[in-house]
């Protein structure tokens, strides 16, 4: 079975586990041998931008001492041979252009998005 995770919530629980709890769910399933791919939309076509630092993050006397590597865990989800898509309009809304992606992250315009979600025998939006 061929899955696609839809991650639109953006830095869900990234405080607290030092990474997205969806793509951590999705490098788990691929390494368990599933069929899963990501497609990034909303705020979270963010994750897919280079050089992301989140050290030096503070609340009041709280200080984030494991900061999240977003791209970092994209770029081993897509090393495991996961696909992973950012809707090309919810980049732009954002002012982000290919150039700023992640290697091997694939913008998708979406007139495309039919096209992809039929590809798949679940899909499952976070």
């Amino acid at each position: 079975m061929r899955a696609l995770h839809v991650v639109e919530s953006a830095y869900r629980a990234t405080l607290e586990e030092q990474d997205d709890t969806i793509v951590w769910l999705t490098q788990a399933m691929r390494g368990a041998g599933a069929a899963v791919d990501v497609l990034l939309r909303g705020n979270a076509v963010n994750y897919a931008v280079r050089g992301q630092d989140a050290h030096g993050l503070e609340f009041g006397d709280w200080k984030q001492t494991e900061p999240p590597r977003l791209e970092h865990d994209l770029a081993r989800l897509i090393a495991k041979g996961a696909s992973v898509y950012a809707l090309g309009e919810d980049l732009e809304q954002r002012g982000l252009d290919s150039a700023a992606l992640l290697e091997g992250v694939r913008p998708l315009p979406l007139p495309m998005l039919p096209g992809l979600l039929a590809g798949y025998e679940r899909v499952w939006h976070w």
